[in-house]
């Protein structure tokens, strides 16, 4: 057995993999990543055109944030989290610099689910009321409580003891409308509309927080109709309830802005971040909370608490991630990328009639593949099993083949390549799947 065989027979024998079967595993076998691309052991190059899970924003590699990592392990690794640090420090200020509003102290996670759990932990202790308003296309992460509050299909195998109290409400996603609106404005009064009828029906003071994504991700990149965010953030106001806004995907530049809800022109209560504020180099989230909701535990206990939360290093590696951003002006970059990524787009729908949609904001974005655009009829359906994945399976196979890495799900084909990329490399990517979608193309009637 080679070098490169045992190194995958060892993850195979002693690792398991998220969200696959176990069986005929046949990962990629990584060696080395720099900037937009990875390396496997038999040398073959892929374009990282998803970021990874949509979190690598400056690219693969970076040296300022090994040697940044380096320094804070020359002082100081890990001290308990009733410790003070520079580092925790520098980082919350810088955090509370770039938030909108009052939004001024963050308690640090591991990760996303972790911010998302304890935001809904926090909300609940705080308001005293036990119920979460979520979407029902949405992802939160995948602990039983982020994994409850979000409408993703993957947690339904393991809902028959989801955590209570999550109450969710439809989208308003224009190109499939629930309500069959002809205008995206319509559409945003009437999932509005659907909003304000649940939160009467459950009783608005029983109602702790509405849980968005900042921007939609993995359930489609479903932009939200204009006005949408304002209107259900004057509801909630109206009845006491608190917003919280979970950033972990589409902040930190990766929508053109530090934070997605920036484009709504509106401040939540609470930011849930994770993913972009260290670009997958360490594990590191947490929860940005206004003012007013801390200091309501000022003569109490606050009721979280995590063994790593303001983990020195993991600060450290957040702290260069965000100069990063600042220095390469990547969140400017973005908004450039995605306008060309937008009319490279156009052109291929022109070119393919298996597209019939692409949402994008920034560098978040999906084409959305159909058989018919008159009726829309799904490439592959919602929550597609294996076998009715029909060409979209190919699809993905002619992706990998041409050597790029990027996510398939049902009939989205997702875009999310690092900020610092070029528009040659943004070409490289879109030319990929443009041969990919040819596949999909033959299906069309």
């Amino acid at each position: 057995m080679t070098e490169n065989e045992q190194i995958l027979q060892s993850n195979l024998d002693h690792t398991i993999f998220s969200w696959t079967p176990q069986g005929g595993l046949n990962p990629l076998n990584i060696e080395r990543a720099e900037g937009v691309y990875l390396y496997d052991r038999d040398g073959k190059r892929y374009l990282d055109f998803s970021s990874q899970l949509m979190n690598v924003n400056i690219g693969h590699g970076n040296p300022k944030v090994r040697d940044a990592v380096a320094r804070q392990m020359d002082e100081v690794s890990y001290v308990f989290p009733g410790a003070a640090t520079k580092v925790r420090g520098d980082l919350g200020k810088k955090l509370a610099e770039i938030a909108p509003g009052s939004l001024n102290k963050t308690f640090f996670t591991l990760g996303g689910a972790e911010a998302i759990e304890n935001a809904i932990k926090l909300a609940r202790a705080y308001t005293g009321r036990h119920k979460i308003i979520t979407l029902y296309r949405s992802y939160h992460g995948a602990t039983y409580g982020a994994m409850s509050a979000g409408g993703d299909p993957r947690k339904l195998s393991v809902d028959s003891q989801q955590v209570p109290n999550i109450v969710r409400v439809e989208n308003p996603y224009f190109y499939r409308c629930p309500w069959h609106s002809t205008t995206e404005e319509e559409c945003t009064e009437r999932a509005v509309a659907q909003m304000e009828r649940v939160i009467q029906f459950e009783g608005p003071g029983n109602i702790a927080a509405i849980l968005l994504e900042g921007e939609s991700g993995s359930s489609g990149c479903m932009k939200y109709p204009p006005g949408y965010w304002k209107k259900v953030k004057e509801i909630a106001e109206r009845h006491g309830i608190l917003m919280i806004d979970d950033e972990v995907m589409s902040g930190f530049g990766r929508t053109g802005k530090w934070f997605a809800v920036e484009h709504h022109d509106v401040v939540p209560d609470i930011i849930c971040m994770a993913k972009g504020l260290t670009s997958g180099y360490l594990p590191l989230g947490g929860i940005m909370v206004k003012d007013e909701i801390v200091d309501a535990f000022n003569n109490k206990a606050l009721p979280l608490g995590l063994t790593y939360s303001g983990h020195a290093v993991a600060c450290a590696s957040a702290l260069a991630v965000l100069e990063i951003y600042e220095e390469g002006n990547l969140i400017e970059r973005a908004v450039e990328l995605g306008k060309y990524m937008d009319a490279r787009a156009e052109e291929m729908k022109e070119k393919h009639p298996s597209i019939g949609d692409f949402r994008n904001t920034g560098l978040l974005g999906c084409f959305e593949l159909v058989k018919n655009r008159e009726t829309k009829e799904p490439m592959a359906p919602w929550n597609a099993t294996p076998a009715e994945m029909g060409v979209m399976s190919q699809v993905a196979a002619k992706i990998k083949e041409l050597g790029m890495f990027t996510f398939v799900r049902w009939n989205y084909i997702f875009t999310a390549p690092p900020l610092i990329s070029t528009k040659a490399q943004i070409d490289e990517g879109l030319d990929i799947i443009s041969q990919a979608i040819a596949l999909a193309d033959e299906h069309c009637h």
